[in-house]
């Protein structure tokens, strides 16, 4: 007994002095040992659960934990316990854990505001990382600053909340990194890009202390910042500059799957339709193993949105609508699925399926049917039942009493000839706007419309109310006051007369102007002459004006280089040679000497040459094309002589070489 307590004895010094050097692999050996001396000892199992944990093993360690739940309590283990099931990806589990454990210390609340963080249940987050820092004093205050940025920037981006100032120091580029996510989602995108910049900028400096740190590991330490610049620049619409980055973040290779997978899917949302190949090979790196547990559920469900959308434009219609109807099951109110069921009924010209499709979600989710019934529109109007769309479009309550909803129905009934439709538009919009925003620009904007569309289609006497109260509300407004004076015109002369009245007089409407300065204005002089131009087509022009830049040069005529001036020119030569006298005809692809069709033997040369008629109906003044030139009367005119010379002595005329030919042939 002796000897086994002092081999116990020494085999915990071992472990204390492992423990302390951070060698647990050696401290789980010679704690294996001391177990298989006594398999029930609780410090031993504790030990043993602490190495597992440091060296990675949570398996391992949670098995251990599971199997000796008599003696070890969750008030000795709950920690582990739930670190494990956290590291494990158990995040439920883990919640359970903690809220089984009686004592809450501040390294227990810190694992539980790390749960909270992976729930996405950022309100309970905030208040636990709140209550750390208000309490605790010691080297890990930095840390939980930088957790509590990370929460407000996640509130911010996933919840569209606008956090309290809670006064976070930017000292560390994580912090400032954190600050910029919560600017992004605000919307302030030009000051969240400066404040990346500054986060790089303090991020190269921190890293450049350390010597161990290589280019390549401080790039890979900045892929994360670069990513966000590019996201803002993506949203700036700089679309090759957020290209270039995304690109060299993937070159990096950063061992973060989830950055690697928003990274490619960015770059998809970037190709659409176009880079297909590109695409399908980024596909693999969001489909990575983890990518799960690393980013938030809307950063999931965008990258499955987009797997549906790429097998869509690469024309895989099974796949895509596979994936939409998955993403549909998961997300049943969620309109996006169904919009790309029905953008791939519409490639495939389906349109009445898309229509039902569109009908029937509309009428399951009536929340989410403002988006759905849009489309719908659109589909029946390239369609051309403009009707159909209107009425879609007018039973949307959210949208209906818009200005621009107001002006693309009363475009629509217009179009089909239905005024009495879009007057009644106008009156329910103004009536809207009379009861929730009376006599504001919205509400004065679309009484105008109104009044200005019946008017323009004659509908004088129903734009009275209109007019009137437009003249109630600037009653200085001369230009209503005449529209309403010529609308009562035609209902009531006495209304129109008592109208009349408030019209100004010609004095007060006097300009004080002169007229004759107005006349030798530079514009005046300008419509002036324009005038006279049209009106007085005979007027006397001076000598010359005019004519000299009508004229143009005459360009002195080239003659043939066989022109005889002694012959004497063909009358005919203006004429084409079918409309001259002596034309006979010839026969397409028919040489003069070639035989001809007739009986064998027969020569067409021949009979030519004794056919006396030709040459009697020859002019006698102009000697016959093809005749012999043995004569000053038998001389070829000009137009119609050919250079003479033999096939060996005529030349070819000079062929232009080929472009983008290869070689010298």
């Amino acid at each position: 007994m002796a000897g086994g307590a002092g081999s116990l004895a020494s085999l915990w010094t071992e472990v204390n002095r492992c423990g302390q050097n951070g060698d647990f692999g050696r401290a789980l050996k010679a704690v294996n040992k001391i177990l298989h001396e006594n398999k029930d000892d609780v410090t031993a199992l504790h030990c043993k659960i602490v190495c597992l944990i440091q060296n990675g093993g949570f398996k391992e360690a949670l098995n251990v934990i599971n199997t000796h739940t008599k003696s070890l309590t969750s008030d000795m283990v709950g920690f582990e316990k739930a670190y494990c099931e956290y590291r494990l990806n158990r995040v439920e589990s883990a919640l359970k854990t903690i809220e089984g454990i009686s004592e809450q210390t501040d390294k227990l609340k810190e694992l539980y505001g790390q749960v909270l963080y992976r729930l996405e249940r950022y309100d309970e987050c905030e208040a636990v990382y709140k209550d750390l820092i208000r309490n605790s004093q010691d080297e890990y205050e930095e840390e939980r600053k930088t957790n509590l940025a990370a929460v407000l920037a996640a509130r911010s981006t996933w919840e569209n909340a606008t956090a309290e100032d809670m006064g976070l120091p930017e000292s560390t580029y994580e912090l400032c990194y954190n600050a910029a996510c919560s600017l992004i989602g605000r919307g302030q995108l030009s000051q969240a890009l400066k404040k990346l910049q500054e986060a790089e900028e303090l991020c190269r400096m921190s890293l450049a202390e350390d010597s161990d740190m290589t280019e390549e590991d401080i790039n890979a330490e900045l892929a994360v910042i670069h990513s966000q610049m590019a996201y803002i620049m993506q949203l700036q619409g700089r679309t090759e500059d957020a290209l270039q980055l995304y690109n060299q973040v993937i070159k990096l290779k950063p061992s973060d799957v989830g950055l690697l997978a928003v990274t490619a899917n960015n770059i998809i949302t970037i190709n659409k339709d176009q880079n297909v190949f590109d695409s399908k090979k980024k596909v693999k790196l969001m489909n990575a193993e983890g990518v799960e547990y690393k980013l938030a559920k809307k950063q999931l469900q965008a990258i499955e949105f987009n797997k549906a959308l790429l097998a869509m434009y690469t024309n895989q219609a099974d796949q895509c609508r596979k994936l939409s109807s998955t993403l549909q099951s998961q997300n049943p109110g969620h309109p996006r699925p169904v919009l790309i069921q029905v953008a791939q009924l519409c490639r495939e010209k389906q349109h009445s399926k898309a229509i039902e499709l569109l009908q029937r979600f509309s009428e399951e989710y009536p929340e989410s049917a403002s988006g759905i019934k849009l489309t719908m529109a659109q589909l029946y109007l390239t369609q051309g039942h403009v009707t159909k769309a209107g009425d879609i479009l007018r039973s949307i309550e959210d949208y209906k009493h818009k200005q621009g909803m107001v002006s693309a129905l009363v475009t629509m009934y217009t179009h089909e000839e239905d005024l009495d439709s879009a007057i009644d538009v106008f009156s329910q919009a103004i009536q809207y706007y009379q009861s929730e925003q009376p006599g504001s620009p919205t509400h004065l904007s679309l009484v105008r419309e109104a009044a200005d569309f019946k008017l323009r289609y004659g509908r004088k006497k129903e734009a009275i109310s209109d007019l009137e109260q437009l003249w109630k509300q600037n009653t200085k407004d001369v230009h209503t006051l005449a529209q309403l004076i010529s609308a009562y015109s035609l209902v009531d002369q006495d209304k129109a007369k008592a109208l009349s009245k408030h019209l100004p007089s010609p004095d007060t409407m006097s300009f004080n102007i002169d007229v004759d300065e107005l006349e030798n204005s530079h514009g005046a002089t300008y419509v002036r002459k324009k005038a006279a131009k049209v009106t007085g087509e005979n007027a006397p022009k001076e000598q010359g004006q005019g004519e000299i830049k009508k004229k143009k040069k005459k360009k002195k005529g080239k003659l043939p280089k066989n022109y005889d001036p002694k012959s004497t020119p063909d009358p005919e030569r203006w004429l084409p040679m079918r409309e001259r006298s002596y034309y006979r005809g010839r026969k397409k692809g028919k040489k003069k000497e070639q035989v001809g069709r007739g009986t064998q033997g027969a020569m067409s040369g021949a009979t030519a040459e004794l056919d006396a008629s030709k040459t009697a109906s020859s002019p006698p003044t102009s000697p016959r094309p093809g005749s012999g030139t043995g004569s000053a009367s038998n001389v070829v005119p000009p137009r119609q002589q050919k250079p003479a010379a033999s096939g060996a002595t005529r030349k070819k005329a000079p062929q232009k070489k080929k472009k983008g030919g290869k070689g010298g042939w």
